[in-house]
């Protein structure tokens, strides 16, 4: 019988508020291809998908080609555009300090994101909550992104290489997303998902297991009670 035993993170948009900054440099690096790109048309198409994604959507949706290195070019453009803002804008969720403080306590946490391991170290260390996640999965570790399964399964496969106990399994695993995208890979891999609506209406989560405003009103006792029907787990 699965129990919770593993809490896997998504980074844009449920640990930092980074969305605008990705909005920002995104429609910056676009503006310079003669491609504009409305704050609408970001969180309603292009939300939750990689750098890589993003760029293969706005060239096909203009029918331009996305070959490799102009893929390439764009992206590092982006990346550029994106660390700078960062480092004049760090801002962390209510309720991510104290939830991810609580949850290291009792269980290994990851990241699977589709955001690039240097964006994700750097502001994990800003912010002080570096220590507590055993592995990190981003954009580089896997070549299909978010809906696919792969991000959440790369995720699980490093937190078993840091166990000495049983080896999770997709159903001990609890994913916090934000997106569709998000919550579609994580159920195609097994997982449970909470969704946090800090970037799409409530109503536009459906799919997850389970839904909150916010994290500052989590209590993963609750959750596990609810979602795995157990009243305390291990790690």
């Amino acid at each position: 019988m699965n129990e919770l035993r593993a809490v896997i993170f998504d980074f844009d948009g449920v640990i930092a508020d980074t969305e605008p900054l990705h909005f920002a440099a995104l429609r910056e690096v676009l503006a310079g291809i003669d491609i504009a790109l409305t704050e609408a048309e970001y969180y309603t198409d292009y939300l939750g998908f990689d750098d890589r994604g993003c760029f293969m959507t706005a060239l096909h949706q203009h029918h331009r080609q996305a070959t490799p290195a102009v893929l390439t070019e764009l992206m590092h453009h982006k990346a550029l555009a994106y660390l700078n803002a960062v480092k004049q804008h760090l801002a962390i969720f209510p309720g991510v300090r104290e939830l991810v403080r609580e949850a290291a306590e009792r269980y290994p946490l990851a990241i699977a994101s589709g955001a690039l391991r240097n964006e994700i170290e750097l502001i994990l260390e800003e912010s002080g909550l570096r220590k507590a996640f055993r592995h990190i999965t981003s954009a580089e570790d896997v070549i299909s992104g978010k809906p696919a399964p792969d991000p959440f399964l790369h995720a699980m496969a490093g937190l078993n290489g840091s166990l000495e106990s049983l080896a999770l399994t997709p159903g001990d695993c609890l994913v916090i997303e934000d997106s569709l995208p998000g919550i579609r890979g994580a159920r195609a891999a097994g997982m449970k998902v909470l969704a946090v609506a800090n970037t799409h209406a409530m109503q536009d989560l459906h799919e997850a297991d389970s839904l909150t405003h916010s994290l500052v009103d989590i209590r993963l006792s609750d959750l596990q009670a609810r979602l795995w029907g157990t009243a305390q787990g291990r790690a």
